[in-house]
């Protein structure tokens, strides 16, 4: 697809989801500047997306959060050469950040090269916490809220333990 298409349909998926009021979710790779001019022109610090299954580096995370988006680490945060993804994980603050499996692609270490299971995005969690040095039940806690921040519509869903953490959190 001509990548002037591209961008006519993303811009139109932006402004979608800034009219709507609803989080955008962005796939972007090796299209740094484009992706950030884009989302500076066209999107919402408001409403907000997620950066999913993101692979480029910490400049590019801190600017779309600065835009008001979540950065969402996938099995790859566990591949030995993915030091740079690592250290975005140390660097950007835990209420920015979601994890994700992106199945059934992208497993992550320890189960690479077979199809990939949401069950396995505890690898991702324990991935983060070791490199942050904290425990892994506090990365699943900040990024289940971070969750329910982003896509408020799911919370009156969401298990009572979370919905307290949310109250607490001022978001319900």
């Amino acid at each position: 697809m001509p990548v002037e298409l591209q961008h006519e349909r993303f811009k139109r998926h932006l402004i979608a989801a800034r009219e709507l009021e609803l989080p955008v979710i962005v796939h972007t790779r090796e299209a740094k500047e484009e992706t950030l001019a884009l989302l500076r022109e066209y999107s919402d610090p408001r409403v907000g997306g997620v950066l999913h299954c993101f692979t480029e580096d910490l400049a590019m995370a801190r600017e779309a959060v600065r835009l008001g988006f979540y950065i969402s680490l996938s099995g790859i945060i566990t591949f030995r050469n993915a030091a740079p993804l690592r250290e975005l994980a140390r660097q950007l603050p835990l209420d920015r950040l979601l994890i994700e499996t992106d199945s059934p692609y992208l497993a992550p270490v320890p189960y690479r090269g077979k199809p990939n299971e949401p069950a396995w995005v505890v690898e991702v969690a324990e991935c983060i916490a070791q490199e942050r040095g904290i425990s892994v039940d506090e990365v699943a806690m900040q990024t289940t809220v971070n969750f329910y921040q982003l896509f408020r519509a799911a919370a009156p869903d969401a298990p009572e333990h979370v919905k307290e953490a949310l109250v607490q959190s001022g978001l319900l």
